[in-house]
């Protein structure tokens, strides 16, 4: 074969190149118009009041916004202001939801203590990031960051979900790129500020979600020495004693089944009576909700335990992060069982708009979430379940991975 004949090939090759290119980009692009039109059409039919907070001009008008500029946006710029619509909707369990997206996010996990950024989960290569403080992202303050991150997190229903909201979206690096918070979806440079006082730059590459949840990481794991977790059973909801005092202490994490619930309540109940408990706490701390009507179930089977002080003896433990179901049945617990609330304000309402369901667009495949019911748990309108008694986790006990607001409560029990 001579050179010509070579470089024809090439030429050829080149060429059909190319054109696969094309036509694959041809090929992939939404039509955002369809999935908009669905979106409004959808939502408004689906929700149970979706002008509760916004009124239809003005939701129409923004909608129209986006609609008719479609072709001069990204496919993340137009998710982007489709999130702040949906935030407009102002209900927690209505919204934009990534989880269909493939994105990617940086290597570690962060909570809100003591006005703080803390670093509470990470690859185990970066664990000397671990109980240090977020500063910046890219050399940007992390209260620019967080701000504007905030503006667009989803599923947000009080000042208290916005908050912990804040904190999971702020990893999303297809997020902070499209708000020019950083240059790349690839990585980022984060600085951090250890107990020492001392700044730690390191410069992380992002990840899958699917990477990070194989990963091997290092965590913060915050415990009292008065419980001891069983080895088996469901990691989710669980029950033990707490040493030294006549209490049961009700790991309720995530919701089980109705026939689940059923088989726990039974066993906890004859735990409770043939060791002749006095106190009931139910940790309902890291429960971002499920079938409310579940924990009705619980409820039930605790009533039954004639051994319990039903005048001071039940506590519900609650944190910003206690969200939808999990909130409703707190409320419904210091109704029925007589519980006082213990911790942080819940991340949602008691009364508010829930009984979440969803739609997928039709060409973007995005995830819109929507209320289908209210509820009314509460006198209180529109404000979050607050705290009996306020308990924060304190930095020091961080350090030193103890759980504040665990172990004030039962030096309070021990002390009655």
């Amino acid at each position: 074969m001579n050179s010509f004949q070579k470089g024809i090939i090439c030429l050829s090759i080149f060429i059909v190149s190319v054109f696969n290119t094309l036509f694959a980009q041809s090929s992939d692009k939404i039509n955002w118009k369809e999935d908009l039109k669905t979106y409004k059409a959808s939502i408004e039919q689906k929700h149970i009041d979706i002008y509760h907070s916004i009124t239809k001009e003005d939701f129409t008008k923004e909608w129209n916004e986006i609609y008719n500029n479609v072709e001069s946006f990204s496919d993340f710029e137009i998710i982007l202001k489709l999130m702040r619509l949906t935030r407009r909707i102002n209900d927690g369990h209505t919204a934009v939801s990534l989880r269909n997206l493939s994105t990617h996010r940086f290597p570690f996990e962060i909570a809100w203590i003591e006005n703080r950024w803390y670093v509470v989960k990470t690859l185990n290569k970066n664990k000397q990031i671990l109980k240090t403080t977020l500063e910046s992202i890219n050399g940007i303050s992390i209260d620019t960051v967080t701000q504007k991150i905030s503006e667009i997190a989803q599923f947000v229903e009080n000042e208290y979900s916005l908050k912990d909201r804040t904190g999971s979206y702020l990893t999303i690096a297809e997020l902070l790129f499209n708000l020019n918070l950083i240059d790349s979806t690839n990585e980022a440079t984060c600085s951090f500020r250890n107990n020492n006082n001392e700044l730690i730059h390191l410069k992380l590459n992002t990840i899958t979600n699917d990477i990070w949840e194989n990963s091997n990481l290092s965590n913060v794991t915050l415990t009292v020495p008065e419980i001891t977790k069983p080895n088996s059973g469901n990691r989710n909801l669980w029950f033990t004693s707490i040493s030294d005092t006549k209490t049961v202490y009700i790991n309720f994490e995530s919701y089980p089944t109705f026939e689940e619930i059923q088989v726990f309540g039974e066993q906890l109940v004859n735990y409770i009576q043939e060791n002749q408990m006095k106190n009931i706490i139910i940790d309902m701390r890291k429960n971002g909700g499920g079938d409310l009507y579940v924990g009705t179930v619980l409820a039930y089977a605790l009533n039954l335990a004639d051994s319990i002080d039903w005048k001071n003896g039940v506590f519900v433990l609650t944190s910003n992060k206690t969200f939808s179901a999990a909130t409703s049945n707190a409320a419904l617990f210091k109704q029925l069982l007589n519980a006082k609330i213990v911790g942080q304000p819940t991340g949602s309402n008691p009364n508010g708009y829930q009984d979440m369901d969803s739609f997928i667009l039709p060409n973007s495949k995005l995830v819109i979430t929507y209320s289908k019911r209210l509820f009314r748990l509460s006198n209180q309108v529109n404000t979050a379940l607050q705290p009996d008694i306020i308990i924060n986790q304190k930095k020091s006990d961080l350090l030193k991975n103890l759980d504040t607001v665990l172990m004030e409560l039962i030096n309070l029990i021990k002390n009655r």
